[in-house]
């Protein structure tokens, strides 16, 4: 007995020894990964992505490191960061197995003052290389051009919509291909302020609506107007980050909610908004798009209890959107349709983990994730994760075929994937091919395709059996009455004899 003990210890401490080294063999760092099945059950999923590149201040030999960095946009090769603490930007270069620090930008010529930054928040650039910043404690928006020459400054706008007794603090911003920038102020809460390419204040786009609810109203119509003055104020709330997709439409998180709202479906933590500000975000999927759905809720035993709170969010090809989760340090991924397809990260010091996650963007399908602690994630896909783009991608150019073949190989790493199940139903519903898409929306617990697929193979079987039907209609309608008519005469002649 006690040969067999030592044996099978001897062969558990082998396996805990070999898988790490089977799993870091390729020379990256592997994050948990995990989903939620039809019933919100979590259900544990292949790594979808893996850690490439760990960056800091010190292995990029700055001067001071990175303190407090807020915001990264990445264009091309290239990452600029705002290293907000040292009141610079920082661009860089990624190559294959490290970065190289471009140049620091701390410092810019032309006709304005200051000429330095303070406290620069977020930075976006455009593909000729002019760059947008938003200068915090300087209270403005600068634009250079890729020579750092200034161009022109977005300050407080002089409008009567925007509360002159409040100081402009531009915290996020974008800028479509005119010119025009987008900005996020703090302490405004009338969504994103809008300024033309010649600096000029024009609006607002995408208030967030106020709501009520049948309490909140009875209790003011019932107050007084002293208490009603006493009574806090119905504002909208703010958002906290701001993304620009590909067709032009602005992606937009917030985290001041009620956890009431979250679970009814109110508080609406990711939205797309067009260009009137309204919220065209779609969730077809079978949960809300909200992160997390379990979590330990006033629980305060439980570090970094409570519901997923966005604080940033980058999109990709195909309408595939990344957001980052500042409760529980992580990055939740959603298709076109509010499926989720993978969450992934943590609370730590390990590769893969944040402690202060401020800012995510993607360069290709590689993830970039800035920490306030000072340090640059890189993350890339696996091969599961690139299957899962693949089949995305096959399925919008409509090669449905291809996309169906893509979720089978998918499944066959991941069979609690809901997702790969409706993927192949939607290819072989694009392929006619019903009564097999009804039993993978059945699989998935997708009531809505699987409605659709019946309703379209119900169709199909009428028209494939239109002559039967309509023979046995026929027969239905002539045969009572004639054998009715046949009777009846029978009875006459046997009356008349």
């Amino acid at each position: 007995m006690r040969r067999v003990l030592a044996f099978t210890a001897a062969l558990l401490l082998l396996s805990l020894w070999a898988a790490p080294a089977a799993l870091a063999g390729d020379g990256y760092s592997y994050v948990y990964t995990y989903t939620y099945d039809y019933w919100e059950d979590m259900r544990e999923s292949p790594d979808a992505y893996r850690t490439r590149l760990m960056i800091s201040g010190g292995s990029l030999g700055l001067a001071g490191g990175l303190k407090t960095p807020q915001g990264l946009f990445v264009q091309g090769e290239d990452i600029y960061l705002c290293d907000t603490g040292n009141n610079r930007v920082i661009q860089l270069r990624l190559n294959a197995d490290s970065a190289e620090v471009v140049r620091v930008i701390d410092a810019f010529t032309g006709d304005t003052e200051p000429l330095t930054f303070n406290s620069p928040r977020d930075i976006y650039v455009t593909p000729e290389g002019d760059m947008f910043i938003a200068d915090y404690n300087n209270n403005r928006v600068v634009r250079l051009d890729k020579d750092l020459n200034w161009q022109l400054s977005f300050t407080k706008p002089t409008d009567a919509t925007f509360d002159q007794n409040i100081s402009f603090l531009p915290r996020k911003l974008v800028a479509d291909v005119s010119g025009r920038v987008y900005v996020l102020a703090a302490n405004v809460n009338k969504g994103l302020v809008k300024f033309e390419a010649n600096g000029k204040f024009t609006g607002y786009i995408g208030a967030s609506r106020v709501r009520y609810t049948w309490y909140d109203r009875l209790w003011r119509l019932l107050s007084t107007k002293e208490q009603r003055a006493q009574q806090e104020a119905f504002v909208p709330t703010e958002y906290e980050n701001v993304a620009l997709d590909e067709d032009g439409f602005f992606y937009v998180v917030t985290k001041s909610f009620n956890e009431s709202d979250l679970t009814s479906g109110e508080a609406e933590p990711v939205r797309r908004l067009n260009a009137i500000g309204d919220n065209i975000l779609v969730e077809n999927g079978a949960s809300p798009v909200i992160g997390d759905l379990q979590w330990a809720a006033g629980n305060t035993n439980i570090t970094n209890s409570g519901p997923s709170r966005f604080v940033d969010v980058t999109v990709l090809q195909d309408d595939i959107y990344m957001v980052l989760d500042s409760t529980h340090n992580r990055i939740f991924g959603y298709d076109q349709q509010g499926n989720m397809l993978w969450a992934f990260g943590g609370v730590g010091n390990s590769d893969g983990f944040f402690n202060r996650p401020a800012a995510i963007e993607h360069m290709g399908q590689d993830l970039i994730i800035l920490d306030e602690a000072g340090s640059l994630t890189v993350m890339t896909p696996t091969e599961y994760g690139r299957l899962v783009y693949q089949a995305i991608s096959e399925y919008r150019r409509g090669d449905y075929g291809a996309s169906a073949d893509s979720w089978t190989k998918v499944l066959s790493q991941n069979g609690n994937f809901d997702s790969a199940y409706v993927g192949i139903g939607r290819a072989l519903l694009q392929e006619e091919r019903y009564e097999e898409a009804m039993s993978y929306f059945k699989t998935a617990q997708d009531r809505k395709n699987y409605s659709e697929a019946w309703r379209l193979h119900r169709m199909e079987l009428v028209e494939e059996n239109i002559g039967i039907i309509f023979a046995v209609v026929a027969i239905v309608l002539v045969v009572p009455p004639l054998w009715r008519r046949i009777r009846r005469v029978i009875w006459e002649v046997k009356q008349a004899s």
